[in-house]
C-alpha cells in the first residue's frame, strides 16, 4: 500500500514552512552569532518594557525551560539582564540592554532582507494573503482552543 503524500497534510506543509523560514533567518542572522530564538527574544524585548518570563515564553513562542536556557546565554552576552519586578520582589523581569539594543538594529536589517527574498519568490499580493491566512488561522484556533 503506497504511503499517503505528506503534502495533503496542513500540519505538514507548515512544519515544513517553518523549517525553511527557520533555515534561511538562521543564515541572515549568523553572522552576528544569534539563534531564531534570541532574535525573538531580543525583538520582543527592544520596546525597552521588560516582561516577566512568563510572558516572554508565551510571546516568544518558548516552553520556560527553553527560555531560561536562552535568556541566560542573553545575560552572558550583555545583551539582556534580569531585574526584581518594583511592584513584586519575587518576580523577575527581564529587559534588553543597550548593547541588546544595537544588536536588535543589526539584525533588522538582515531579518528585513531575509524577508524581502521572500516577497520577492511568492511577490509581494500572495506573502500579505499568506501572513493574514497564518494570522487568521493563529487567532481563530486559539479561539477554539
Amino acid at each position: 500500500m503506497p504511503s499517503p503524500d505528506l503534502n495533503n497534510y496542513l500540519s505538514y506543509l507548515l512544519a515544513s514552512a517553518n523549517r525553511t523560514m527557520s533555515m534561511g533567518l538562521g543564515k541572515a542572522i549568523a553572522q552576528e552569532k544569534m539563534t531564531e530564538q534570541h532574535w525573538r527574544i531580543l525583538q520582543v524585548l527592544s520596546d525597552e518594557n521588560g516582561r516577566a518570563m512568563g510572558e516572554l515564553a508565551e510571546q516568544v513562542l518558548m516552553n520556560h525551560p527553553a527560555l531560561t536556557k536562552n535568556i541566560d546565554k542573553l545575560v552572558s552576552r550583555g545583551l539582556v539582564m534580569r531585574n526584581t519586578s518594583p511592584e513584586d520582589s519575587r518576580k523577575v523581569l527581564v529587559f534588553i540592554s543597550n548593547a541588546g539594543l544595537a544588536m536588535v538594529q543589526r539584525l533588522t536589517a538582515q531579518v528585513d532582507a531575509h524577508h524581502q527574498s521572500i516577497y520577492k519568490v511568492l511577490g509581494v499580493r500572495k506573502t500579505e494573503q499568506l501572513k493574514k491566512l497564518l494570522d487568521d488561522f493563529v487567532r481563530d484556533s486559539a479561539m477554539h482552543s
